[in-house]
């Protein structure tokens, strides 16, 4: 295999990462906060250090991408990248070791939100906004990726976005070029009106802006320990806003945007995650009012929709401590977390399109007991499904579960309790944040956590983020054969 097209690709995309650490660079400058020179250094060395990788691999005529490339560049853009992201954590104002610097980038590249840094609200804002940042470009990221690789990789079941029954990017914006520009434009606008409204509504701009960052891209990192409990009253329900905007199909905005919103209404995906959110909302805000009776019902109902959409769409966020809701409500909130967001969003986890696929095979397999000489074809909406997008999904559903009990087992051999290696190999996996546990802090960092538990939630984010199979494709002996 010819690694050239991977690794020039992988340059531009370092040069990018190192440009991004201007903002805080300047940031820091403007404090007169000694940081500064920190990201001038590293992004200089990063952009640099991209610009010699181009130029070694540049090839005078550039061939389209194989399969194998494809497979290589996903996962080595969020294995390699956030090692660059990780520079300023190392060398910065937190001086973190490579383990608890590198877990902290990976965790904002790939959107999970998990934290080992405490006393947030102590550092330096350009810390806090290169936090930030790395969340926005990996959510960005996310949704390219979701758009142009895993339908040809034909990850999970993803190939069924390139049927001819359903309305692809393909037929929409033929290049690649053109759908990358077209994502980037509808995230811009999304995360420009995310940060006025939380303006409006009195966010200082400095955390208007990491919090416009951090819930665009379903991440969740905040500017404070204690996340979006600095922040209870109206913000939360401008919160919840964007949180689900961005966890519905950014091409339905792309659409919109040029004048089609006939597409986002009917919408499959959309619809199911509003309903199941809804659902999961009006259970938990139900058991609570039975079991609070003394709390105002105003404030009962902003808490519960804020952190179920909040865990629905794995952006992570938190204003409550959710131990103190109960069992019952917790194992809701864990049970929308393996849902996650639709496809094609910032959103993580299982993903609404391969539940409904699952739903729709178990409705079918039930018919088929009923009427055993029938003829059934699974069907999603008007599409009748494939049998290798029914076998992808089926796959990917069961690599999740293993994998998801593997880590939680590895954690618990790492001296964790129960259950905290259960909700952290939760969070992992699903990307969504946070975990629940006696060695989770106060804050709900995971700074206390063994470093070889550290190691393992930083495989089981990146797992989680390349969609399993993605990974596991990569660790096949005949992949790299012939």
């Amino acid at each position: 295999m010819n690694p050239r097209p991977v690794v020039y690709i992988l340059g531009f995309l370092l040069i990018a990462m190192g440009l991004a650490m201007l903002p805080s660079a300047l940031l820091d400058a403007v404090d007169a906060a000694e940081s500064w020179k920190i990201f001038g250094l590293t992004g200089a060395f990063t952009v640099l250090f991209g610009v010699m990788l181009v130029l070694a691999n540049r090839e005078s005529d550039p061939a389209a991408l194989t399969l194998r490339q494809a497979f290589i560049l996903t996962t080595a853009v969020w294995v390699l990248l956030p090692l660059a992201g990780a520079l300023p954590f190392m060398a910065g104002a937190t001086a973190a070791t490579l383990t608890d610097a590198y877990f902290e980038a990976v965790s904002g590249m790939t959107t999970t939100g998990a934290t080992v840094f405490v006393g947030l609200g102590d550092l330096p804002r350009g810390i806090l906004l290169w936090r930030g940042i790395l969340q926005w470009l990996g959510g960005l990221g996310i949704v390219v990726v979701a758009m142009i690789f895993l339908p040809v990789m034909a990850v999970g079941g993803m190939q069924f976005f390139r049927t001819e029954g359903f309305d692809t990017l393909g037929k929409v914006m033929p290049r690649a070029f053109d759908i990358a520009r077209s994502l980037l434009g509808v995230y811009v606008l999304l995360t420009g009106l995310c940060f006025a409204a939380y303006w409006a509504f009195g966010m200082r701009p400095f955390d208007a802006v990491v919090h416009a960052l951090t819930t665009t891209s379903t991440g969740g990192f905040s500017t404070d320990d204690a996340s979006f409990g600095r922040f209870r009253g109206p913000l939360e329900y401008v919160a919840v806003i964007f949180m689900i905007l961005a966890s519905l199909p950014f091409i339905r905005f792309v659409q919109l945007v040029q004048g089609r919103p006939r597409p986002l209404v009917a919408d499959i995906q959309a619809r199911a995650y509003l309903r199941w959110t809804a659902a999961a909302v009006l259970m938990i805000f139900a058991y609570r009012i039975w079991q609070e009776a003394s709390e105002p019902v105003t404030e009962t109902l902003r808490e519960t929709l804020f952190n179920v959409v909040s865990l629905f769409s794995g952006t992570g966020f938190g204003s409550v401590d959710l131990n103190g809701w109960g069992a019952f409500p917790l194992v809701v909130l864990v049970l929308v977390g393996l849902i996650g967001g639709c496809t094609a969003s910032t959103g993580c986890s299982i993903k609404v399109f391969r539940w409904l696929v699952a739903i729709q095979c178990i409705r079918s397999q039930i018919r088929q007991i009923r009427h055993p000489h029938a003829v059934l074809r699974p069907r999603l909406g008007a599409v009748p499904l494939s049998d290798g997008v029914i076998d992808s999904v089926m796959t990917f559903f069961t690599l999740f579960i293993l994998t998801l009990g593997a880590l939680a087992v590895g954690l618990s051999l790492s001296g964790l309790s129960f259950q905290t290696s259960i909700t952290a190999a939760w969070t992992a996996i699903a990307n969504v944040g946070p975990a629940f546990g006696p060695e989770v802090g106060p804050t709900g960092a995971l700074a206390g956590f063994p470093v070889i538990a550290k190691w393992l939630l930083v495989a089981g984010m990146l797992f989680g983020r390349l969609e399993i199979i993605a990974v596991y494709v990569l660790l096949l002996p005949r992949f790299w054969r012939g």
